[in-house]
């Protein structure tokens, strides 16, 4: 696998942050070609519109892992510097106390479940309670699912993947999640098709992640989906991340008629 430099203390005392390395494509039927390179990295235009960025909302409550929220929130943030128009990139939390991290990191969230705007795509990062309590927490359950639903893409780190199948957003779905908890993943979510052994799974609109290192992947591999190979390449050389798709264990289905 290859080694990913991380930058996540400096990234989370921005005001909007969002990055990728590893293994051998896994062909699977039904995988789509990626978006032309070019298709939003004209030359020419001006800076776009608050309204023109799509809208990246990830998720945090307390005990989330920092590299599961920083790693797509530098990623998406990025995509500003290599495409047209590219991310705008916030955090959500049940409220706007502050969130403590896992690792002890004190943040403040940029909106609440009550008035959080539009959300073009919802990241839920793995946090410590995401295979527990989490679960239980009504008011996050129904968040997820009502953004998820509406969302155009889901991406999930971690275990943040059981958060996703227990709103009901996994259904059906090939899916993957953090390595040692794929077992109990299964048990607990027979609906789900559960994937092994892959840095990511993408089934339609979603995309799962195993997390840790490979939170990277997932979320480089959604700004290519978005922008293309070269913007994703302009991404992962800024970040000093080696990029190379064909090189990632990964799964495709039921891509066709997406974006």
């Amino acid at each position: 696998m290859h080694k990913i430099h991380l930058f996540t203390l400096s990234t989370l005392l921005t005001t909007c942050t969002a990055c990728a390395g590893s293994g051998s494509k896994l062909a699977a039927t039904g995988s789509a070609p990626l978006a032309p390179d070019q298709q939003t990295t004209s030359a020419g235009h001006s800076t776009p519109d608050e309204a023109q960025l799509l809208q990246v909302g990830i998720v945090i409550v307390d005990g989330v892992y920092n590299t599961e929220l920083t790693a797509p929130m530098d990623m998406f943030h990025h995509t500003v510097f290599h495409a047209k128009p590219g991310c705008r990139v916030f955090t959500v939390a049940p409220s706007l106390a502050p969130i403590t991290s896992f690792e002890g990191l004190r943040i403040l969230p940029d909106f609440s479940f009550s008035d959080c705007p539009p959300i073009d795509i919802l990241v839920v990062p793995s946090a410590e309670h995401s295979m527990d309590s989490d679960l239980e927490n009504i008011h996050l359950i129904h968040f997820v699912r009502d953004r998820g639903q509406r969302a155009s893409w889901l991406l999930s780190l971690c275990d943040g993947a059981f958060v996703l199948a227990a709103a009901g957003l996994l259904d059906g779905l090939h899916a993957t999640t953090f390595p040692a908890d794929l077992d109990r993943f299964e048990a607990q979510f027979p609906a789900v098709r559960v994937e092994r052994n892959l840095s990511f799974v993408r089934h339609g609109k979603t995309v799962t992640s195993v997390g840790g290192e490979p939170s990277f992947e997932a979320a480089l591999y959604l700004c290519q989906l978005l922008y293309g190979p070269k913007a994703a390449r302009g991404i992962a050389r800024g970040l000093v991340i080696d990029w190379d798709l064909e090189a990632i264990d990964h799964l495709e289905f039921g891509t066709q008629n997406l974006p």
